[in-house]
């Protein structure tokens, strides 16, 4: 068997999105930071990505985490969150993944009913507390970095659709929600390509327009999801559509896009104190998000969301590179 390469993995998913942690065979990635690990991996280690979310051994939805040693003295491990559109600040399905592994392979000190797992990641500090059943991951909640609530009732002109109104909020990643009955399309798998193509022209549109840039770090910034709501949605009860560049939709509630709406729902006046949030993705699996505190981002208001859901592992495997492959980063079809 020749391979120059071998990455060992946990495969599992979140609530039906994948999540492929990496936990040998890359090793430490320069940086005093995970977010500085991020800049170095983007310029330097981006065939890595490639190689494991890129056909034929990932797929067009494929996402996955990159663990690394912790950059803080009480982390346990800091994480890179990798995926087909590149690297991400932060995904929070992805967190409930890792947090799941790392349990289920005995990463980190188990302990029962509850293990706290700290984890660095570019975005900041992340909290997952893991409720456990005999050695089980039965479900993760996941105490995400401050999310806000960037600007309401935004338009934009959309070639192909016109003027669209949208919400801008941030979770760790930025959303534009937008409201799918505006659009004159239903809420319906069956109509996938209309949402799909509609989420692609809005993201393109609003970067555009208003590009937006974390208040407090200018290295997190742009629109590469678009949260479109089911109009019948409630205000502790949404479900939602989450059409993500360059042209898919995540299976799960999206960890990331539920902090950014609960914070929206906050800023709205739709939701008050640590009123429960219910999201459910377009595949019918559910998140469930509260504000566990009221913070502040640059002055700006912000929400502290605790994002509840589960993983499940659905497999290990070590991931090899024949050198006579002619993709040795694999391809996209």
């Amino acid at each position: 068997m020749h391979s120059s390469r071998i990455i060992s993995a946990i495969d599992t998913h979140t609530e039906g999105m994948p999540t492929r942690v990496v936990t040998g065979g890359v090793g430490p990635i320069p940086g005093d930071t995970m977010a500085d690990r991020r800049d170095y991996f983007l310029e330097n280690l981006d065939g890595l990505r490639k190689f494991l979310v890129n056909e034929p051994r990932g797929h067009a939805s494929m996402s996955g985490a990159i663990l690394q040693p912790a950059t803080t003295a009480d982390g346990h491990y800091g994480v890179l969150f990798i995926e087909v559109s590149g690297l991400l600040p932060m995904c929070g399905h992805g967190t409930i993944g890792v947090a799941t592994a790392l349990v289920e392979a005995g990463m980190v000190p188990v302990t029962e009913p509850v293990t706290e797992i700290r984890l660095d990641t570019p975005a900041g500090r992340v909290v997952a507390t893991v409720n456990i059943t005999a050695g089980h991951a039965d479900s993760v909640a996941l105490r995400n970095v401050p999310a806000y609530c960037d600007s309401l009732d935004n338009e934009v002109k959309v070639p192909g659709i016109g003027t669209v109104r949208y919400d801008m909020a941030y979770g760790g990643n930025f959303y534009a929600i937008v409201d799918l009955g505006k659009l004159g399309i239903p809420f319906e798998r069956a109509q996938q390509d209309r949402i799909l193509d509609a989420g692609l022209r809005i993201m393109s549109a609003v970067n555009e327009f208003r590009r937006p840039v974390h208040l407090e770090d200018e290295r997190i910034g742009g629109c590469k999801h678009v949260l479109f709501l089911d109009p019948a949605s409630e205000p502790a009860h949404t479900r939602n559509a989450m059409a993500i560049h360059p042209g898919w939709f995540d299976r799960s509630p999206c960890g990331t896009g539920t902090s950014a709406l609960l914070a929206r729902q906050h800023a709205r006046g739709l939701l008050s104190d640590s009123r429960v949030l219910r999201n459910d993705s377009f595949i019918g699996t559910t998140f469930h998000a509260r504000a566990v505190e009221t913070v502040s981002v640059a002055g700006h208001p912000a929400v502290v969301p605790e994002i509840t859901g589960r993983a499940w592992l659905t497999g290990t495997a070590n991931y090899l590179l024949d050198p006579a492959d002619p993709f040795p980063e694999g391809f996209v079809f």
